[in-house]
C-alpha cells in the first residue's frame, strides 16, 4: 500500500484516467464504468477500478498542481504498475479559436514548475516534457472514429493558478504556438518519461481567460462527456 492511496496490490488496473477532480473520478465510474469498486478515499482523493467494453479501467482524482499530480502518478506507477495514464482535465484556452467545450489532445507542455526546475536546473537543462506519440495517435484516431472534433496542441503547465504576470506569459506563449493553460500535463509526461510508461493529456476548455468566460463548477465535473469517451476508447 502506497501512502496516499489506499488499494490492495491488484485493485488498481494498469490503465487509469486521471482527473483532477474527485467527483469527475466518481462520475466517470458511475457512467461509464461497469462493476465499479472503489479503491481509496484517503483525503477524499477518490479512486475507482471498474470494466470499460470488458477492459479493467481505473480512474484516480489527483487535486490540482504538478506536486499533487506527482505524488499520485509516482505511487500509481512504483506502486500498483501503472502502464497508461490519461489526464482527464481541464484547461482555459489563450487562443481565441479554441473555444469554451472545445477538446484538446495535449502533444506537448510547456512548463514554469518549480519541479522540472529542480530536476534539471542545475544542470543548464530545459527538459521537453511530450505526450507518448502511440497514446496521442490512437486519441486522435479515436476522436475522429466518435466525430468528436479535437485539436491536437502544445500546453503551458503552470505552477500558479493566480499570477500577477499571467497575462503577459499567455501573450508570449501563444506568439510561440501554445494554445492553452493548465496545471498538470508536464509533470505526468516527464513521470511517464522517468519510468518508460505511455502518458497524456486530453483536456476540455473550461474557460476562455482574455475574454473572462468560464463553466460552472458542475459543468466541469458532469458535462464534458466527449473528453471522457475518448480517454477510454483510447486507454
Amino acid at each position: 500500500m502506497s501512502t496516499h492511496i489506499a488499494a490492495e496490490a491488484g485493485q488498481i488496473a494498469p490503465r487509469v484516467l486521471l482527473p483532477g477532480d474527485p467527483l469527475r473520478a466518481k462520475f466517470i465510474a458511475e457512467n461509464f464504468l461497469e462493476n465499479v469498486q472503489c479503491y481509496s478515499s484517503v483525503r477524499n482523493m477518490l479512486g475507482f477500478t471498474g470494466t470499460y467494453k470488458g477492459k479493467e479501467v481505473s480512474v484516480q482524482g489527483t487535486g490540482m498542481g504538478t506536486p499533487s499530480q506527482g505524488i499520485y502518478v509516482n505511487e500509481l506507477i512504483q506502486f500498483y504498475g501503472a502502464k497508461r495514464l490519461i489526464r482527464v482535465g481541464t484547461c482555459g484556452s489563450i487562443d481565441p479559436t479554441l473555444r469554451l467545450r472545445d477538446m484538446v489532445i495535449v502533444q506537448a507542455a510547456a512548463t514554469d514548475s518549480g519541479m522540472n526546475h529542480n530536476r534539471f536546473g542545475i544542470h543548464g537543462i530545459l527538459y521537453p516534457p511530450v505526450a507518448d506519440f502511440r497514446l496521442l495517435r490512437e486519441a486522435v484516431d479515436a476522436s475522429e472514429r466518435l466525430g468528436y472534433p479535437a485539436r491536437v496542441c502544445t500546453t503551458f503547465s503552470s505552477d500558479q493558478f493566480y499570477d500577477e504576470n499571467g497575462e503577459e506569459k499567455d501573450k508570449l506563449l501563444l506568439k510561440y504556438g501554445v494554445s492553452c493553460v493548465e496545471m498538470e500535463c508536464s509533470e505526468l509526461f516527464t513521470l511517464g518519461a522517468r519510468f518508460g510508461v505511455q502518458a497524456l493529456g486530453i483536456l476540455t476548455v473550461s474557460d476562455m481567460i482574455f475574454e473572462k468566460e468560464y463553466c460552472s463548477a458542475k459543468e466541469r465535473e458532469q458535462s464534458f462527456t466527449r473528453m471522457m469517451e475518448v480517454a477510454l476508447e483510447t486507454i
